[in-house]
């Protein structure tokens, strides 16, 4: 079973950054896409990144492009968010997936993703 924990999240101020952090102990998780996904309240859950298994693909929402960058660090089983020019609607609480998909490219779908961390609440003030 893989377990994922999110940190990082927190209050900023807009304009702020925000870097979150995924780790688990879990190797196997080395082979797996991993993402990032967001819920604000009352508001269905979306996608914000993913990576591929090895780190060299990318995928990001269109609401987020040029200011977030997702990373990973196969030797430490850590993913990161690394957020920057914040806004209030970027609000939201951030959750870690993985799926169990080995050696897959960067998945913007939900419903690929079979491994879910408890969430990380982010909140932008104006």
């Amino acid at each position: 079973q893989v377990q994922l924990v999110e940190s990082g999240g927190g209050l900023v101020q807009a304009g702020g950054s925000l870097r979150l952090t995924c780790e688990t102990s879990a190797r196997a998780i080395s082979m797996y896409p991993m993402g990032w996904f967001r819920q604000a309240p009352g508001k269905e859950r979306e996608f914000v990144a993913a990576v591929s298994w090895s780190g060299i693909s990318t995928s990001y929402a269109d609401s987020v492009k040029g200011r977030f960058t997702i990373s990973r660090d196969n030797a430490k089983n850590t993913a990161y968010l690394q957020m920057n020019s914040l806004k209030p609607e970027d609000t939201a609480v951030y959750y870690c997936a993985a799926e169990s998909r080995a050696f897959g490219g960067p998945d913007s779908k939900g419903d690929f993703y079979d491994y879910w961390g408890q969430g990380t609440q982010v909140t932008v003030s104006s």
